[in-house]
């Protein structure tokens, strides 16, 4: 192994285990591991995301020895200057491919060139990394069928040991990382870190990856992996999950939800301006509601007070972990697009505010889908009824009950329409249950009006 100094600047990847930035650091040289705190990721992040970050950093920075080398400020010129203060030949990082990064990185790369540097890119935080897969005539995939089929056909490669022979170089100065927030989830923290994240793999792999076909859909189940906030900070590598699995009905129906990550992160990589932008451009007409009562029923939304309960279940889960089920995401997401006639982009926003798995481009692409603007046959006109969503995927009513306490004392499938049961069955704190802000179906009507006059 040469003798030079190298750095490992760690982003989306908080492990030691499949990290090919790391294997290629340690092959060239003294590792200096290297982690920036950029206020320009930070401060548009929650702080659930931002407390779990700092956690999975604790985690690694227990696993290496002497420690990470923490440093903030603009890495464009962070990384230089411990590059020029080092000596280091080299700076290695897995690749980012989300609009800022990009150019976060473009810039370093160019300030290590001024002073000999050089930028490495090793690795991705994808299966497949976005821009690999192309339509037989060379575009952008905008379905996600026919990419699946190119993912699933696509070689990948094995996942790599952690590096036995890593020589840190310790003894570095860092600088006193930003105070952590205090989450905003009442339930607080899930536990971060490598051991953490495979803790939560091998839980799923052996009780519910099997069954997940079937069970992913019942948010009173607790049947999905809970591996999204591990994912977003790379303390587990989706192709280390792939590895894991068989050719069986769950497993193949999980894979194919980390190809819809995947296939997401290949969307924004194309089409950065999707961010914000609607994806079908032919949707910009589309008319919103603004003003007094759109602000209080947006309120409302974010609070769980919409007189709909799986909504307000799935709202309050929201605010109490940080996390919600995706099938409830995408019934609150139609709700409030389809029901409410509010933009899409707010319900995106707090989303990101609250979520420890935040991931802008799932984030922002799901709540697409949802509304109709994004890829796929996803038509405007597909409206979620979140009554009958209600009573097929929480089948007894389990998880509105779970999260909303004023509806306890109604049994089974009932507690779905509080407003069609008898007020002498109600306890005294369903009273306090608000009645439907909205008429869905009259609402429905709406939303496709306007669609039609955009």
């Amino acid at each position: 192994m040469a003798d030079d100094l190298v750095v490992m600047w760690f982003r989306r990847d908080l492990r030691l285990a499949d990290n090919p930035a790391l294997v290629a650091a340690a092959e060239a040289g003294r590792v200096v591991p290297l982690f920036v705190h950029d206020a320009a990721l930070t401060r548009p992040s929650g702080a659930n995301r931002v407390a779990h970050l700092h956690a999975a950093l604790d985690a690694l920075s227990g696993d290496v020895r002497g420690g990470v080398v923490e440093r903030v400020g603009d890495p464009a010129t962070v990384v230089p200057e411990l590059a020029a203060e080092l000596g280091a030949v080299a700076v290695y990082a897995a690749e980012d491919f989300g609009p800022y990064g990009r150019r976060r990185d473009d810039a370093v790369a160019d300030a290590l060139h001024e002073i000999g540097g050089e930028l490495r890119f090793e690795g991705s935080p994808y299966a497949v990394a976005p821009g690999t897969l192309q339509t037989k005539s060379g575009s952008p995939f905008k379905v996600f069928t026919p990419y699946s089929k190119a993912w699933r056909q696509h070689r990948t490669e094995a996942p790599l040991d952690a590096p036995g022979d890593i020589t840190w170089s310790t003894g570095h100065e860092s600088q006193r990382r930003p105070k952590t927030p205090k989450p905003t989830a009442g339930d607080g923290l899930p536990d971060a870190g490598e051991q953490a994240a495979w803790a939560a793999a091998e839980g799923f792999l052996a009780d519910h990856v099997d069954g997940y076909k079937d069970d992913r859909n019942r948010p009173d189940l607790d049947a999905t992996s809970r591996l999204s906030p591990h994912l977003k900070v790379g303390t587990i590598h989706p192709r280390q999950l792939l590895a894991h699995l068989g050719d069986r009905v769950g497993p193949t129906t999980f894979a194919t939800e980390l190809a819809w990550r995947d296939f997401y992160a290949d969307v924004l990589f194309h089409r950065p301006d999707t961010v914000t932008a609607n994806f079908v451009d032919s949707l910009d007409g589309l008319r919103w509601d603004t003003g007094k009562r759109a602000d209080e029923r947006f309120e409302a939304w974010c609070q769980g007070r919409t007189g709909f309960p799986i909504v307000d279940a799935g709202m309050r889960q929201l605010l109490a972990e940080g996390w919600m089920h995706n099938r409830v995401r995408m019934i609150v997401a139609s709700f409030l697009v389809k029901d409410l006639h509010l933009d899409w982009r707010r319900g995106a926003a707090w989303f990101m505010h609250h979520l420890f798995d935040g991931d802008v481009a799932s984030n922002q692409h799901g709540w697409q889908w949802t509304a109709g603007t994004g890829t796929d046959a996803a038509p405007f006109f597909r409206v979620f009824n979140p009554t009958l969503q209600g009573t097929r995927f929480d089948p007894h009513g389990d998880y509105v009950r779970r999260y909303v306490p004023e509806l306890r004392s109604i049994a089974g499938t009932a507690v779905h329409e509080p407003w069609k049961v008898d007020g002498d069955l109600f306890a005294s704190e369903a009273a306090d249950y608000p009645a439907p802000i909205v008429d869905h179906a009259a609402e429905r009507d709406e939303a496709l009006a306007r669609y039609h006059q955009r």
